[in-house]
């Protein structure tokens, strides 16, 4: 099934999930040859004789043929299952491979993991990329965005390919180099971490829109509809209504309705949110779409539970539904929120660069995400402008474009909070927003009663507002109470 023309492939490609075949037909597509490897030769095949059929592809029968069948040096994609599955197809590759040969992990692999791969095959004189590919199948096949990390030199091998089968917004590649090591994966991970957030606040928001204005799944498709003409513009909410159109050809029903509320997860979500914590950045909109998730899952114990309060429904039942005005402030609720949760992942992309030293540019980021990933919105060309303005902005909320946008839509937010929680809807990430943006705002928090707890039963000491720079100190608690003087003392 090899090429008999004499001809190399430009890049190689293992791994013939749909992904895979989308990506390979993409790349084929713009002009770059091809081979193909899979660990079952049926797939290679099937891919040739079908959807490849008549195309500059090569299908490989083993990864002696496939390697040999690449241009030096050779470039070499895997669209494989993140984890072993990634270490076992290198390993299965490199006795074919020599010095100066490129292999790019195309998967969502943990960036941690992709920094250690890049070390290790830098040791043998093989260069590696981790990359982010996002857009899902479609995007795959007619242009995902691309977010490349790993050997600089790598990258400029491949960077032709890369920026010509991404997809193009304002007649540029979203695509984009990011940093060494594990940059690429790290940006793939948070942009993942903000797609949750987003999907959890147009969850809430569809479901203050049927239980707290009473509209059905056309309706809420009309309304998010008209969103999608304006500042709301953006791929998911796109999506959102054309899925409330869609009727069940069983039962003629919205479809949405005929689903079963227990969402999963494939655990990009959770590492942001590990990532998050070790790094020290709070990213509670995110955390709360994990949790939300989570909570879906348990839908035996929710069915009994809501038996068990049943009482607590009867009581909220009497509350007073929302017409136009609720509408009109669900729309900002939302992009305040939105603008919260980007907030909350651009700060952990520039936590994550300055302690790996990758030296993210975050406008470059949000550029890279205006077109093929999931998470593409009108915002982000705001993103974008706003860290062109500030390279050093340390917070989204800091720009005094989206400064000003929170103090005209804070208050739509406050409404939509309250009015849920005096109807018992569970609106945790737009709380979670609304908690982070009052938190972040705050000059006082009430964490001087926390080190006060903590230094009273550890010993853990603590600074003093009227001696700022003195280093920290510890009280003898016990016998202050007790009336005994006792002054703080150094430690």
């Amino acid at each position: 099934m090899a090429s008999d023309n004499g001809e190399k492939s430009k890049i190689g490609l293992v791994g013939l999930g749909v992904m895979g075949e989308n990506l390979a037909l993409n790349i084929e597509r713009h002009g770059f040859k091809i081979s193909i490897y899979n660990r079952s030769h049926d797939k290679v095949v099937d891919f040739v004789e079908g959807r490849g059929k008549g195309k500059n592809v090569v299908g490989c029968p083993d990864e002696k043929s496939f390697i040999e069948s690449l241009e030096k040096p050779r470039k070499v994609i895997l669209l494989v299952k993140a984890g072993d599955a990634v270490d076992q197809t290198i390993e299965k590759l490199k006795p074919y491979m020599e010095k100066g040969d490129i292999i790019i992990d195309g998967g969502n692999s943990f960036f941690e993991d992709t920094r250690k791969r890049e070390a290790a095959l830098a040791k043998e004189g093989l260069l590696f990329v981790g990359s982010g590919v996002s857009g899902g199948e479609e995007g795959a096949l007619w242009g995902p965005s691309l977010m490349p990390g790993g050997d600089k030199a790598a990258y400029a091998s491949i960077q032709p390919i890369w920026e010509a089968i991404s997809a193009h917004v304002d007649n540029s590649p979203c695509c984009t180099y990011l940093g060494p090591d594990g940059a690429g994966h790290f940006v793939k991970m948070v942009h993942n971490g903000i797609e949750y957030g987003d999907m959890q606040l147009i969850a809430e928001v569809y479901d203050v829109l049927r239980k707290a204005a009473g509209l059905g799944a056309p309706a809420i498709a009309a309304v998010f509809t008209e969103w999608n003409k304006g500042l709301l513009d953006s791929f998911l909410i796109e999506i959102t209504s054309q899925i409330l159109t869609v009727k069940d050809p069983e039962t003629g029903k919205p479809l949405v309705d005929m689903i079963l509320d227990k969402a999963g997860q494939k655990g990009t979500g959770k590492w942001t949110s590990e990532a998050a914590l070790e790094l020290g950045i709070p990213d509670p909109t995110i955390e709360a779409a994990l949790t939300g998730r989570v909570l879906s899952s348990m839908k035996d114990e929710r069915v009994k539970a809501s038996v068990k309060f049943a009482k607590v429904a009867k009581d909220l039942a009497g509350e007073e539904k929302g017409g136009k005005e609720l509408i009109d402030d669900l729309a900002k609720a939302l992009y305040a929120s939105k603008i919260c949760s980007y907030a909350q992942g651009m700060a952990l992309i520039k936590a994550g660069s300055d302690h790996y030293k990758w030296n993210i540019d975050l406008s470059e980021c949000a550029r890279i995400w205006r077109g093929g990933c999931i998470i593409r919105a009108a915002l982000l060309e705001r993103i974008r402008k706003a860290f062109d303005r500030d390279k050093n902005l340390p917070n989204l909320l800091m720009d005094d474009d989206f400064a000003n946008w929170m103090m005209d839509s804070h208050q739509s937010l406050r409404k939509i909070v309250s009015k849920a929680a005096m109807m018992g809807i569970p609106v945790p990430a737009l709380s979670a927003s609304l908690a982070y943006f009052d938190a972040y705002r705050s000059e006082n928090l009430p964490q001087n009663l926390t080190q006060a707890q903590r230094d009273f039963f550890g010993a853990h000491t603590y600074e003093r507002t009227d001696k700022p720079g003195a280093g920290f100190v510890h009280t003898e608690w016990a016998d202050l109470i007790k009336g005994k003087e006792a002054a703080p003392v150094g430690k």
